[in-house]
Formats: C-alpha cells, structure tokens, sequence
C-alpha cells in the first residue's frame, strides 16, 4: 500500500466513524474550500491543503515520500525521538523492514493545529441534547485555551529525527478516537447497561480494556456508584482533548446522567460532581489503542500490513 493512500484511507474511516455524520462533514469540506478560494496569494502559500479533503487538523503524513510503499509499521501510542531511534536500529541491525513509523498522539503541525478538531465536541453535545450556542460558546472558550497553550511549543522535534533518520513518520488521531467513540456509543445503545457495575462490565468484556485491567489500569468509576443507574450515556472520547469545564451542568439539564470518558481533570471532575453526573473512566491508552486497532482493521480490509507495536501499541484484530 502506498502512504498516500493509507493516510486517505484512515482519513475516509474517520469521517465514516464521525457521529456528526456524513452531510455535516461534507459541509464543512464546502466551506473550507470557499475559504481557500478567498486567500490572497501570499496566504496561499502557505496553507495546508490537506484540509481541503482531511477534516481532522491533527490526522497527518508528517514526513516521507507519499509514494512510497508501506508494509511493515511501528505504531505506538506516543512516538517521539527515542522510539524513531529504534525503528532506525532494528532496521539496520535486524534488517526489521520498518517503512512507517506511526503514532497516535499528534506531532508538528498535527499537534499545533490540535485545537481545530475540537469544533467537533460542540455538534456531539448539541446531538445529545446540550443547547448548540452554549455549547458553542464554552467550546470556544476551551479552544482559545488550547491554541494558547499549544503556541510555544516546539513542536517539530520528533520531524526532525524522523528527517535525519529517513524514516517516514505519520500520526492518526481523531480519525481513530471517532472510531472508539462510535464503537462504544452503539454497544451501549445496543446492551443497553442499566447500572454502572454493567458498563463496567461491558467495558472489561473488550480485549483491550481486559488487558489494561491486567496491569492494573482498569475502567474505573470515579463519580457514582456500581449500583447507580447509567441513564442517558454521552461517550466523550473525540474531539482532540478535554472540553468546556462549564459544561456539566448544561449536559445534566440535556438529559445526560453518565460520562464515560478516556481521562478528566480533577478541575473537570469536580464541576461533573457538581452537576451530578456520574463518571466512569475508561482508560485513556487502552482506548486509544481500541480505537487505532478499528481504524487499521478498516485498513486492512484493503491490503494486509504488518505491525510492530511499542508505546503503549498491540495489534488487536477484529
């Protein structure tokens, strides 16, 4: 498979994960191409045409050739210049046959521009119930913090190693996070858990769940109890990183009574308390792995690959 083509196809696996759905995602395309249209020269320059078919700001080839032939990855969950430096060293002194170096979390311009996907958790709480301009308004609140918080980093290290090593370097992330978000979103909608104590279990029925409750990372409940009723559940497992802290309220007048979530802030989980909902934390590696592991099954339904997984990383086929 060529890279250009596995970027694109994990791009079309995420917009059809997307519970906005297809005709709000193809709006969005629209639009940005209008946008596009209307840049001066000097501005044309230097925009980021993916976006023009790639809705996911933190979803990118990060170096390499787009024509180059991919059949042996190594994916791990966060890549920086130690785990570039080993693909490098198997390659040379075990001839491992490395062609792509993946990773889940977002680097360079992927992680710098992290704060656009963020768009996305506004529609998904507007969908479950939250009144769409508050839901807007905290949101972009949020995305301002983010964006401040992301402009002094430098954020083209792991590019850098990656160049001088010639080894291609790619990062999927909310493309894969829709796909963990819609898998769990349609299994509790379809078992429909009445407590927690059966979420839970649901949860820990899920290979990679069961492995991280084997090294003592289980899902947790961490507001509400085992025999609480789940109520209205809201996944919130995409969109970049953490949302509004002044939302909870507004979810609890929505209708939603559990979060079930991949982390949360002590600052977040104290305005969930407030609000009363209850919280359940999935885990945040083992659901990054369950959503990358549904994203390369879509991928392999096209052309088998090989894997090598470190950072936190197992290929787990469906």
């Amino acid at each position: 498979m060529k890279l250009e083509r596995f970027y694109k196809k994990a791009v079309e696996i995420g917009i059809a994960n997307d519970l906005r759905g297809g005709d709000e995602i193809r709006r969005l395309l629209d639009e940005e191409a209008e946008s596009f249209k209307a840049l001066k020269d000097e501005d044309r320059g230097v925009y980021d045409k993916d976006r023009l078919f790639n809705p996911y700001a933190d979803t990118r080839i990060l170096h390499g050739d787009p024509g180059a032939d991919v059949t042996r990855i190594m994916a791990g969950i966060d890549i920086d210049t130690a785990e570039l430096l080993l693909a490098h060293t198997l390659n040379r002194d075990t001839k491992a046959g490395i062609d792509l170096v993946l990773g889940h979390h977002p680097m360079g311009e992927a992680l710098v521009r992290l704060f656009d996907v963020m768009r996305l958790q506004a529609r998904l709480l507007a969908i479950s119930g939250v009144n769409i301009s508050v839901a807007e308004h905290l949101m972009d609140k949020r995305i301002g913090e983010v964006e401040r918080r992301l402009m002094p980093i430098n954020a083209t290290r792991e590019i850098d190693a990656a160049r001088l090593l010639g080894l291609p370097l790619m990062c999927i992330h909310t493309a894969a996070d829709n796909c963990v978000n819609k898998y769990l979103t349609e299994l509790f909608e379809r078992e429909k858990p009445a407590r927690l104590k059966d979420l839970i279990k649901l949860l820990r029925a899920i290979p990679e769940y069961a492995k991280a409750a084997g090294l003592q990372m289980p899902p947790k409940i961490i507001n509400g109890s085992e025999s609480s009723s789940c109520g209205k559940i809201l996944l919130e497992m995409t969109g970049g990183t953490e949302g509004s802290k002044e939302i909870y309220d507004k979810m609890a007048a929505g209708g939603i009574s559990t979060l079930v979530e991949m982390h949360m802030s002590e600052e977040h989980l104290t305005n969930a308390k407030k609000a009363g909902l209850n919280v359940v934390i999935a885990g945040h590696i083992a659901s990054d792995v369950l959503g990358l592991n549904l994203l390369l099954d879509g991928i392999e339904r096209e052309e088998p690959l090989e894997f090598v997984g470190l950072s936190g990383f197992e290929r787990i086929r469906r």
